[in-house]
């Protein structure tokens, strides 16, 4: 091993929005002291630093014109669940894409309010 990861850093047009729109999706500390960036550490650990991009171009997938550049895979604990999890992350801003369509596994892609493509995932889902 080389190296560790120390985080996933993501462009964006408004960092403190967004990491506080990730911050509602899976909770954490946010900490903003160093402009222009803001950090949100995850319940478990994981660090996402959200740095402002003057000349963003947010990604619109799924066309390759505009690629997605990176996502997010969220775990929703079942099915039952994807219908309050879709409308509370559509209520923070989430934009829904697309869905699956799965009976017992599946996922439902959204973008975040700076375009991001991100995954609500249920069943026993592997890495899209």
């Amino acid at each position: 091993m080389i190296a560790s990861l120390q985080c996933v850093v993501i462009d964006c047009p408004d960092p403190a929005a967004l990491a506080g729109f990730y911050r509602e999706i899976m909770g954490g500390e946010l900490d903003a002291s160093e402009p222009p960036w803001v950090t949100l550490t995850s319940p478990g650990g994981q660090v996402f630093a959200f740095q402002k991009a003057d000349e963003y171009t947010p990604p619109r997938w799924p066309d390759p014109a505009y690629p997605q550049q990176f996502h997010l895979d969220f775990d929703v604990p079942a099915l039952d669940n994807m219908a309050e999890a879709q409308a509370r992350v559509e209520a923070l801003g989430a934009v829904f894409l697309h869905d699956s369509g799965g009976k017992e596994q599946g996922f439902r892609v959204f973008a975040d309010p700076a375009g991001h493509p991100f995954c609500l995932c249920y069943g026993q889902m592997g890495p899209n």
